[in-house]
Protein backbone atom coordinates (compact mmCIF):
# COMPACT_ATOMS: atom_id res chain seq x y z
CA UNK A 1 0.00 0.00 0.00
CA UNK A 2 2.87 2.21 0.63
CA UNK A 3 4.28 1.78 -2.53
CA UNK A 4 1.01 2.96 -3.82
CA UNK A 5 0.88 6.08 -2.29
CA UNK A 6 4.34 6.82 -3.57
CA UNK A 7 3.77 5.99 -7.30
CA UNK A 8 0.71 8.57 -7.18
CA UNK A 9 3.11 11.01 -5.53
CA UNK A 10 5.32 10.70 -8.15
CA UNK A 11 2.15 11.08 -10.37
CA UNK A 12 1.41 13.75 -8.45
CA UNK A 13 4.86 15.34 -8.61
CA UNK A 14 5.09 15.14 -12.58
CA UNK A 15 1.93 16.79 -13.16
CA UNK A 16 2.59 19.44 -11.03
CA UNK A 17 6.12 19.47 -13.11
CA UNK A 18 3.83 19.74 -16.48
CA UNK A 19 2.04 22.79 -15.50
CA UNK A 20 5.56 24.39 -14.76
CA UNK A 21 6.82 23.42 -17.81
CA UNK A 22 3.44 24.71 -19.86
CA UNK A 23 3.58 27.63 -17.74
CA UNK A 24 6.93 28.71 -17.11
CA UNK A 25 8.03 31.86 -18.00
CA UNK A 26 11.31 31.34 -19.43
CA UNK A 27 12.89 28.41 -21.89
CA UNK A 28 15.21 27.55 -19.01
CA UNK A 29 11.87 27.20 -16.36
CA UNK A 30 10.29 24.93 -19.32
CA UNK A 31 13.44 22.89 -20.34
CA UNK A 32 14.24 22.65 -16.05
CA UNK A 33 10.72 21.23 -16.16
CA UNK A 34 10.64 19.15 -18.86
CA UNK A 35 14.04 17.17 -17.54
CA UNK A 36 12.59 16.93 -13.88
CA UNK A 37 9.41 15.34 -15.43
CA UNK A 38 12.08 12.92 -17.17
CA UNK A 39 13.71 12.24 -13.60
CA UNK A 40 10.06 11.80 -12.19
CA UNK A 41 9.83 9.22 -15.01
CA UNK A 42 13.03 7.08 -14.19
CA UNK A 43 11.47 7.42 -10.61
CA UNK A 44 8.27 6.23 -11.33
CA UNK A 45 9.54 2.90 -13.46
CA UNK A 46 11.73 1.73 -11.02
CA UNK A 47 9.02 2.04 -8.85
CA UNK A 48 6.82 0.03 -10.72
CA UNK A 49 9.34 -2.36 -11.52
CA UNK A 50 9.82 -3.26 -7.74
CA UNK A 51 6.09 -3.54 -7.27
CA UNK A 52 5.45 -5.83 -9.70
CA UNK A 53 8.69 -7.62 -9.19
CA UNK A 54 10.38 -7.28 -11.84
CA UNK A 55 13.94 -6.39 -11.85
CA UNK A 56 14.76 -5.48 -15.80
CA UNK A 57 12.51 -2.34 -15.40
CA UNK A 58 15.90 -1.09 -13.30
CA UNK A 59 17.50 -1.47 -16.95
CA UNK A 60 14.96 0.35 -18.49
CA UNK A 61 14.79 3.06 -15.77
CA UNK A 62 18.66 3.53 -16.28
CA UNK A 63 18.41 3.85 -20.24
CA UNK A 64 15.80 6.25 -20.05
CA UNK A 65 17.73 8.49 -17.47
CA UNK A 66 20.24 7.78 -19.68
CA UNK A 67 18.33 9.04 -23.05
CA UNK A 68 17.03 11.74 -20.78
CA UNK A 69 20.17 13.32 -19.78
CA UNK A 70 21.81 13.52 -23.15
CA UNK A 71 18.67 15.00 -24.68
CA UNK A 72 18.46 17.99 -22.08
CA UNK A 73 21.87 18.96 -23.07
CA UNK A 74 21.48 18.51 -26.99
CA UNK A 75 18.02 21.22 -26.20
CA UNK A 76 20.43 23.53 -24.33
CA UNK A 77 22.90 23.45 -26.80
CA UNK A 78 20.50 23.98 -29.54
CA UNK A 79 18.73 26.96 -27.23
CA UNK A 80 22.19 28.73 -26.90
CA UNK A 81 23.89 28.11 -30.03
CA UNK A 82 20.62 27.54 -32.42
CA UNK A 83 22.12 24.72 -34.08
CA UNK A 84 23.86 21.12 -32.74
CA UNK A 85 26.39 20.59 -34.96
Amino acid sequence: MMFVAAGAAVLVAILLFLVRALLGPTTFDRILAVNAIGTKTVIFVALLGFIAGRPEFLDIALLYALINFIATLAVLKFVEYRRLG
